[in-house]
């Protein structure tokens, strides 16, 4: 409505000073902005020494960066939102009160608070306990689809995202590895007359049985002069060491949910002195024909008369050395390991089998070995898979491509911050080694390379690749230990949706071990809270007595 055009001049400062002095009085359903303002002052300063109260309370802070823009942010915002109640009540001291509030600590509290809350340290507290331990469901598999899930099809549609089954069998097979680093660990003296007398208990897992023993010799020994400055070395310096196990499952009601009876070779990863040793022979060497005890040689040098044909697949000399070399008293890893799965599978004669080989670091590589021994043993042989967790490069293409023509399968599950996986060989990532194989040209001249350099590795199969950073456990910044470790493989592989996921938020495997084992790069909210809680006696509840050995990844 237009004042001007229907009142004369004279009359418009009757309206004005009506305007400047009006006031309206309110009432309990439309209440004035007066009161509302002070009313949400209070409250608000009630918020804000609650938050303060929490911070005094608290004794162990969690690790929370202090973010500079955030800060600026939120006192801007709340500035915004005091503005209209400093200008209600007339004040002009808001500039004082904002700085007075340390918006740092109270940004900090808001997170802490949902961290610490009741849900949260339920959680907490199973994740923390031994005495609960809860795992993925186990799904029946069915009789054609366990072998989608042992790698017939590459693993393909199963990684990106990570199906839940594959998860589940990942995590089972990795036990199976820790099985046989604590078995070790418990009695890593291997003595004359002791094949087929370690017993071996598999507590993961019940439906599978033990059937046999596995040993790894090294080919190369330590001066004698070593036993005089150290004496105390004993097993470290012994050169054949028990490596792992044969287990077969026997359980009706498992293989029915399996679809088939499953062989397992698990392989532990390096412990001894000399195992430490092999590691490092890593120039690349010929695989014999058969199975001998024959110490394989370094290959001739370019332009030799015995020089090697072209496309021969060849494998770490360490390595090699460790699977083809037979002790005093216990054969080579190879032949143990060849003749226990021809007789089972002739034991098993007529039923639904596979063989899955599973190993952690140095077991990794021999599980390939293995693999490619066991794939060509027998005129029938089952589906063969490999299922390795940081493990390094073995042998150059052409025995990747010897494996891939035996269709063994192979799935190596690899910590992005782990520097195990990127050695031997070139520090080459086979991403940029398949980029640069796209251009003819480069292809030819590195296939050159790849026949002529004794460093020219690579890696075999397909890839799951896991990142401590996703981690709500572990700090970004994990040592190189703890990034290698295989109970911080499968706590990420168990927290694992695809890649530039955040973690599983209902993961559920128990974090004890982890903790117990690597408290040194786990974030403080899960070592100092608990701790303050009670929630869990780490050190009474996990600690076992084991002899003094050099320091491994996952003992």
């Amino acid at each position: 409505m237009m004042i001007g055009a229907t009142l004369p001049a004279t009359n418009l400062h009757f309206f004005q000073s009506r305007r400047s002095s009006f006031r309206c009085n309110g009432s309990r359903l439309n209440p004035s902005p007066a009161s509302i303002s002070t009313k949400s002052l209070v409250n608000t300063r009630k918020h804000i020494s609650n938050l303060e109260k929490l911070l005094q309370n608290q004794s162990g802070r969690s690790e929370l960066l202090d973010d500079p823009q955030v800060v600026e942010k939120t006192t801007r915002d709340l500035a915004g939102s005091v503005e209209p109640f400093f200008k209600s009540n007339g004040r002009n001291n808001r500039k004082c009160w904002l700085e007075g509030l340390n918006l740092s600590r109270i940004w900090h509290a808001r997170q802490v608070t949902d961290e610490m809350s009741p849900r949260h340290l339920n959680k907490l507290k199973k994740l923390l306990s031994s005495n609960n331990v809860e795992y993925s469901p186990r799904n029946n598999l069915g009789c054609n689809k366990w072998r989608e899930y042992h790698g017939s099809n590459d693993w393909l549609g199963l990684i990106e995202p990570l199906d839940e089954n594959l998860r589940r069998e990942l995590v089972r097979y990795g036990e199976f590895i820790q099985e046989a680093y604590h078995s070790f660990h418990s009695n890593p003296v291997t003595n004359e007359e002791e094949e087929g007398t370690r017993k071996v208990v598999l507590n993961n897992d019940e439906s599978y049985k033990v059937t046999k023993n596995l040993y790894a010799t090294s080919s190369i020994g330590l001066p004698k002069w070593v036993d005089d400055v150290a004496p105390d070395l004993g097993w470290m310096t012994q050169r054949s060491s028990w490596i792992g196990y044969v287990a077969v499952c026997d359980d009706l009601s498992e293989i029915q949910r399996m679809g088939r009876r499953d062989i397992v070779i698990a392989l532990r990863g390096t412990a001894t002195c000399l195992e430490w040793g092999e590691n490092f022979r890593d120039l690349l060497v010929q695989i014999p024909s058969e199975t001998t005890d024959v110490e394989p040689e370094p290959e001739p040098e370019s332009g030799s008369e015995s020089e090697p044909d072209e496309g021969q697949a060849k494998v770490e000399c360490g390595f090699l050395s460790l699977f083809r070399t037979s002790g005093v008293n216990v054969p080579s890893l190879a032949e143990s390991v060849v003749n226990e799965v021809q007789r089972l599978i002739e034991q098993y004669k007529g039923e639904s089998l596979s063989i899955t080989v599973t190993g952690h670091s140095l077991g990794a590589a021999l599980a390939l070995l293995v693999a490619d021994e066991v794939s060509t043993c027998a005129p029938d042989v089952p589906p063969v898979a490999v299922f390795s967790f940081g493990g390094p490069r073995v042998g150059n293409r052409s025995f990747a491509d010897r494996l891939n023509s035996k269709n063994v399968k192979v799935l190596r599950i690899v910590n992005n911050q782990d520097v195990i996986t990127r050695v031997p060989g070139m520090f080459v990532s086979e991403e940029l080694d398949k980029r640069l194989r796209e251009s003819e040209f480069v292809n030819k001249m590195l296939n050159v390379l790849d026949k002529s350099m004794p460093w020219a590795y690579t890696h075999v199969g397909t890839e799951l690749r896991v990142d401590t950073r996703m981690s709500p456990v572990l700090k970004p910044d994990a040592d190189v230990a703890c990034c290698h470790d295989l109970e911080a493989y499968l706590h990420l592989v168990d927290g694992y949706l695809a890649s530039n996921c955040p973690f599983r938020a209902n993961a559920k495997r128990s974090l004890a071990k982890l903790l117990n084992e690597q408290r040194s790069n786990i974030k403080k909210l899960y070592t100092c809270k608990p701790k303050e809680l009670n929630i869990i006696n780490l050190e009474r509840e996990h600690s076992f007595s084991t002899p003094s050995c050099l320091p491994s990844p996952s003992s």
